[in-house]
């Protein structure tokens, strides 16, 4: 006679007990699941990083051709180039390169051959190696992020190139 008694005081227990044992699984998941959540938006935010410096590094290119090419002596604009790092044929960055600075120039080793394929506009002249600062801003209208790249890089120019553009 006492076996009712005391399964009626163990039905209570039993429902408490898996009462809790839900809250603590749904307690694990949760944090599984922001976890993963907090991973994704890491690798994405790297991936975006990658993409931006390459982004960046071609719009560099871009402004380097410029600079090398066309014999120009004027000096070098700011722009905005948008890069499509993908090939699907719709721009995905935003480029602003800030006018290129030339930070020195110094006059290219003596005897320097020009038979280098360097243009008529540097055949005939002297050669000086100009170190210029090259700075690029990516930003991505899609998610508001922002990358900004700095660059320094040497180019060879002429004469009346260096004293136009490179003071």
């Amino acid at each position: 006679m006492n076996a009712p008694a005391t399964l009626r005081a163990q039905r209570g227990a039993t429902l408490v007990v898996g009462l809790i044992m839900l809250v603590l699984i749904t307690l694990v998941v949760t944090s599984a699941f922001m976890l993963s959540t907090g991973n994704l938006r890491a690798v994405g935010n790297m991936q975006f990083r990658n993409e931006a410096i390459a982004a960046a590094n071609a719009a560099t290119e871009e402004v380097l051709n410029s600079l090398l090419t066309g014999g120009s002596t004027a000096q070098p604009p700011g722009q905005v180039i948008q890069v499509d790092i993908n090939n699907d044929g719709e721009f995905d960055y935003d480029v602003t390169i800030q006018p290129p600075v030339c930070v020195r120039a110094s006059k290219a080793a003596p005897g320097y051959s020009s038979s280098l394929a360097l243009g008529k506009t540097m055949s005939t002249s002297s050669f000086w190696n100009t170190v210029w600062d090259i700075q690029a801003d990516v930003d991505d209208g899609a998610t508001s992020a922002s990358v900004t790249v700095r660059q320094g890089v040497r180019v060879l120019l002429s004469e009346s190139q260096k004293a136009s553009v490179c003071p």
